[in-house]
């Protein structure tokens, strides 16, 4: 259906709003299907850019799932840097990376931690308060390979502040040793 339309589209004007529209509808389709491929072949033949930036843009705005986010914030970082502002640009880099440390959590454990996904230092935190040690060292490791010459609002040095930050309270002892008396 949606290719019907979009054949309907080529035939007869179409107002742009419409046509938006149709073409998010058809994306969000695709991305749930888990067909990436051929939702960057949909993106493709869009041949007007300020569209297809505002079909990509609304499409991540919906909240798709974990891999339709991660696809539509590295489409549109890769597509339309220079396009967005610093604010936005900030935000869709950071869902990218958090979207990406997900993608390196247990399957089972990414729905805990999804709603965090356009806040990667929260999610390392979170982690961390969860007493989630291995998990944390390949997030951060992933961090720091996403982060070398980024900047997104939060750099490396955040990160080694939030660890040292939580290494300490490990090692804090809220009570002091009595001595024993004889």
């Amino acid at each position: 259906d949606y290719e019907l339309c979009e054949d309907w589209g080529h035939l007869y004007p179409v107002p742009r709003e419409d046509l938006i529209n149709l073409h998010r509808e058809h994306l969000l389709y695709l991305l749930e299907m888990g067909d990436m491929e051929k939702a960057l072949r949909l993106l493709q033949r869009i041949e007007d850019p300020g569209i297809c930036l505002a079909i990509s843009e609304q499409s991540l705005d919906q909240h798709p799932n974990l891999t339709a986010s991660h696809f539509l914030a590295d489409y549109l970082t890769a597509h339309f840097y220079v396009n967005l502002t610093t604010a936005r640009r900030n935000e869709i880099q950071a869902l990218y990376m958090g979207s990406k440390v997900l993608l390196t959590l247990p399957e089972l454990s990414r729905v805990s931690y999804f709603h965090l996904s356009s806040r990667p230092l929260l999610m390392l935190e979170q982690l961390l308060m969860n007493m989630k040690v291995d998990w944390v060292a390949v997030a951060v490791q992933t961090l720091h390979q996403l982060l070398a010459g980024q900047e997104i609002g939060f750099t490396v040095e955040d990160i080694d502040n939030l660890l040292s930050k939580y290494a300490e309270k490990a090692l804090h002892f809220p009570f002091a040793l009595k001595e024993k008396r004889s």
